[in-house]
């Protein structure tokens, strides 16, 4: 089976992807750039969504043609790592939490396969379970047997961007449970569920929402705790691979 992994700020290459070769994969959506290797002997599919040089903005991220790329490349299960702000005060910069579900503020964005003009027509697909168990196991175990925290119950709150949300946007969204917040996960994960894919994915904090704490959120800090804790993320995918191969 092929294993695809989906990053964004801060993971822009897999120093452990023996073998990296780029492929630009054409879509109907569009274009995909894929980079193939392996992994522990396990065939991997690596897409960075803002590209190699973070040229591409959230809301201008082509998540149909990602998402169809990696299916036409025999991708089976998805890792995502989506970098984030803290909503729950619980969860600090360098926390990661595996999520469940999300809540989508997004607006704008082409995030359905089934829009009724591409073949398939229109369908409706439940949304219950959309983060695969199976994956989702594979990284819990992963992080407990590494010794690395990661807390569980993840609630994905998506907004545009690129700018950060508002306090205001953060009140909102906690009120509706959310505990983390984001630009890329959606509708990147509900597309993934349209497709097939078993996807599942590890929040990283990198800094608290607007409002939660009165530090202004500073490119300098957010880079900072990718540098301390990216380490961690790529450690759990490391045996979530080992796992699911």
């Amino acid at each position: 089976m092929k294993i695809g992994i989906i990053a964004g700020t801060g993971f822009y290459n897999l120093p452990a992807l023996a073998g990296s070769t780029p492929v630009v994969v054409d879509t109907v959506y569009g274009k995909a750039l894929i980079t193939n290797g392996k992994w522990h002997n396990a065939e991997i599919a690596f897409l960075t969504r803002h590209g190699v040089d973070h040229s591409v903005p959230p809301s201008a991220v082509n998540y149909r043609a990602n998402i169809t790329a990696l299916q036409s490349e025999g991708v089976e299960f998805v890792i995502a790592v989506n970098v984030v702000g803290g909503i729950d005060p619980k969860l600090p910069a360098g926390s990661l939490q595996l999520l469940d579900d999300f809540i989508d503020f997004t607006s704008g964005r082409q995030d359905t396969f089934f829009d009724g003009v591409q073949p398939g027509g229109v369908q409706h697909i439940d949304m219950s379970d959309l983060y695969d168990e199976e994956v989702k196991q594979a990284l819990a175990s992963s992080a407990r047997d590494a010794g690395i925290e990661l807390a569980l119950g993840g609630i994905y709150a998506g907004f545009n961007g690129p700018r950060f949300e508002t306090p205001a946007e953060i009140r909102l969204a906690a009120l509706a449970g959310a505990t983390v917040v984001g630009m890329t996960g959606v509708p990147e994960v509900s597309l993934a569920k349209e497709a097939g894919l078993r996807y599942a994915s590890i929040a990283l904090v990198v800094n608290p929402a607007a409002g939660v704490s009165n530090v202004p959120i500073t490119m300098e800090d957010i880079n900072l705790a990718l540098k301390q804790a990216s380490s961690k993320v790529i450690t759990i995918i490391d045996g979530a691979i080992k796992s699911l191969s």
